[in-house]
């Protein structure tokens, strides 16, 4: 059975860093495009970022360019976020398709998403 498997939310003040894991089982992840996807509250899901198979960076949402990396080895994908603000917190959640173009579709493989709050 393919999942995923998301790590590395908490509780952090501003300014400060996580680093977001997005972990595969059952299936090669390296063969997949892998995005990375925030929910908060009351609001849509929203893209973050998204790393092809072959290493290539292709997506980062305006609000967290500059902050946020998105990196990947054989069967991991990460997500460093620094300087943390207040508007960040979220179920951080990863998924998997071929493409970056189609990683957000109902079809993808999706984890279940790691909180990541906020708070001074």
């Amino acid at each position: 059975q393919k999942e995923l498997a998301e790590s590395g939310g908490g509780l952090v003040q501003p300014g400060e860093s996580l680093r977001l894991s997005c972990a595969a089982s059952g299936f090669a992840l390296n063969t997949y495009a892998v995005g990375w996807f925030r929910q908060a509250p009351g609001k849509e899901r929203e893209v973050v970022s998204c790393i092809r198979n072959d290493g290539t960076i292709t997506i980062y949402a305006d609000s967290v360019k500059g902050r946020f990396t998105i990196s990947r080895d054989y069967n991991t994908v990460y997500l460093q976020m620094n300087s943390l603000k207040p508007e960040d917190p979220a179920v951080y959640i990863c998924a998997a398709d071929v493409l970056c173009s189609t990683v957000s579709d109902r079809r993808a493989i999706w984890g279940r998403g790691t909180q990541v709050t906020v708070s001074s």
